[in-house]
């Protein structure tokens, strides 16, 4: 999923199993409904309770994770909220970027179980006033959203070896410096945090 923005480029073969997999089709609660319901660690075990959980399984495990990543802080240059309705999910996008916005999704034209895709013609800087906003793994839909400095999105058209054609996104990070030099990014590719400009394409669900 990480490279270097230079590797940005038509003829470039890339694996993105993340793109082709089956999409995740939970959906946005009512605002009201959303809001009657607790989203906090503090009160995990109410909500746990609330939907009559295990603890211990993984259903759980990946909502507290959730939970957890939306209430961290954020890093120098990010700003950061997580939208649980579809409401909120407008509101801050347009208290944050304005109501001069553009939502831009992966798009696939059919199913694929091949993960194998090459770069084509037409990358589109789409500019760098943006939100990333990851879905998470919840009960029901709950997006984090972030917009971070020097931070360029690019919609990028793909052929699948299989001849599926997609558009996929591609958010590159041109100042690093502030990540934490444990990420895992930093080890795959080698090299150190604010040295380079790192890119990554954007999970299937992912909307910007």
């Amino acid at each position: 999923m990480f490279f270097f923005q230079e590797d940005l480029h038509p003829g470039k073969r890339v694996n993105l199993p993340l793109l082709a997999k089956t999409r995740d089709l939970t959906t946005f609660l009512p605002q009201q409904v959303a809001r009657s319901i607790p989203f906090s660690y503090n009160e995990f075990p109410q909500i746990l309770n609330l939907f009559s959980l295990d603890p211990e399984s993984m259903e759980a495990n990946d909502m507290e994770q959730t939970i957890n990543v939306c209430e961290r802080e954020g890093l120098r240059g990010e700003e950061i909220f997580c939208a649980t309705s579809f409401e909120s999910f407008v509101d801050s996008s347009v208290s944050k970027l304005g109501k001069n916005i553009q939502l831009l999704a992966n798009e696939l034209a059919k199913e694929t179980n091949n993960p194998v895709f090459t770069i084509g013609r037409g990358i589109q800087n789409m500019g760098e006033e943006e939100l990333v906003c990851h879905k998470m793994s919840y009960l029901y839909a709950v997006f984090l959203c972030h917009s971070i400095d020097s931070t360029v999105v690019y919609k990028v058209p793909l052929v699948g070896m299989d001849g599926t054609k997609a558009k996929a996104l591609v958010i590159c990070h041109k100042d690093t410096s502030a990540w934490s030099p444990n990420h895992p990014v930093f080890e795959i590719l080698k090299v150190k945090p604010g040295t380079v400009p790192i890119c990554h394409f954007a999970v299937r669900d992912t909307l910007v």
